[in-house]
């Protein structure tokens, strides 16, 4: 089902879809019109625009999600801050995962860029299917007991290595993984004893703002990285939307923002940082977290070859398990966990 309020979007769009091979089951043209037909039509995936006038995305979404829980929600969504906050919302919600429209019309390489990822994320959440459970909204910062009780149910579940407490961890993640992210980070223990930098699939402007809710839903320092800063412990930084992001170890380690060619039709990708990280040896703490694809891949095999751990999130509580899924397959994860347990781990590391 699509759902937006501009005609020509709406034409663009399922034509483009069609042509993939992808049947368009409905097409509406704001929140009330998609409401009155979800039922009826029942669609695996709603592309679902922001702002429009009859009750708007953010505003139908709960509904949208109780009356079809069969289906995923991709939000498509403009480059402008107000969008940018509207998503993140939109995907503690329940949404798996959004696309950022064109913001110079629907010509020229925008639109091919936009067109391209809507067909490989509504592809990739079609293949998925069905949530097995409709997921909770993510909620505020976890209180500390909880967090103890997490962490002592995981080390009775999974087992510590003798390799050295982590001094740098880094995470990546692309479908469904800020909500993902919003749930392993909240359990985070007070004291951190190294930084955690993170590459998540996601367009410029998105990034900066998706930092300022991790910041809120970790009760961490949070930002959006920048050239040459120094790492600090207990910080998460997020990858810029548009450049990858790497570590240089030395003295005083640092971030290095690059504006190479995307790996994986990805920038950031994931496979920098991780190789990167590559650095700190047995010390580096690599996660993969639901995602479509194989961006991590090739970085992971690089941790691997030095000594470091890394652990996957498990399919049944992925959206997509794509990067963890092939990770998994080749068999270079420690572990692979789901989700809760998953950050149940990284808080039993981290407090080490």
């Amino acid at each position: 089902m699509l759902v937006d309020d501009s005609g020509v979007t709406r034409a663009l769009i399922a034509r483009w879809l069609t042509e993939a091979g992808i049947d368009v089951a409905a097409t509406a043209r704001d929140g009330m019109d998609a409401l009155s037909q979800v039922e009826m039509c029942r669609p695996d995936i709603i592309i679902l625009d922001i702002e429009m006038p009859r009750r708007g995305g953010i505003e139908i979404l709960p509904e949208l999600l109780q009356r079809a829980p069969q289906s995923r929600v991709l939000m498509a969504s403009s480059l402008t801050t107000r969008s940018a906050h509207i998503t993140m919302e939109a995907l503690k919600l329940g949404a798996s995962d959004a696309v950022a429209k064109p913001s110079s019309g629907w010509a020229g390489r925008g639109t091919r860029e936009f067109r391209g990822e809507l067909i490989r994320k509504v592809t990739a959440l079609g293949k998925a299917g069905p949530p097995e459970e409709r997921p909770a909204p993510a909620e505020e910062t976890a209180p500390a007991e909880e967090t103890l009780s997490a962490a002592e149910e995981a080390i009775s579940t999974v087992s510590l290595s003798d390799a050295p407490p982590p001094r740098i961890v880094v995470i990546g993640s692309s479908t469904g993984g800020p909500k993902a992210l919003f749930e392993l980070l909240a359990r985070l223990p007070e004291t951190i004893n190294a930084p955690i930098l993170i590459a998540q699939h996601m367009p410029p402007t998105f990034t900066s703002i998706f930092a300022e809710h991790l910041a809120r839903m970790s009760g961490r320092p949070a930002r959006e990285a920048e050239d040459g800063e120094p790492l600090r412990d207990g910080t998460l930084y997020v990858a810029p939307g548009g450049r990858h992001m790497e570590v240089r170890r030395c003295d005083r380690p640092f971030i290095r923002l690059s504006d190479a060619p995307p790996e994986n039709f990805c920038r950031p990708s994931v496979n920098p940082l991780f190789r990167s990280a590559a650095a700190w040896g047995e010390e580096a703490l690599g996660i993969v977290l639901t995602g479509m694809g194989s961006d991590g891949l090739s970085g992971a095999r690089t941790l691997r070859e030095a000594r470091a751990r890394i652990v996957v999130q498990d399919a049944a509580t992925s959206v997509v398990w794509g990067m963890p899924g092939a990770i998994a397959r080749e068999g270079l994860a420690d572990e692979v966990l789901p989700l809760t347990k998953l950050g149940a781990f990284l808080a039993a590391e981290l407090e080490r």
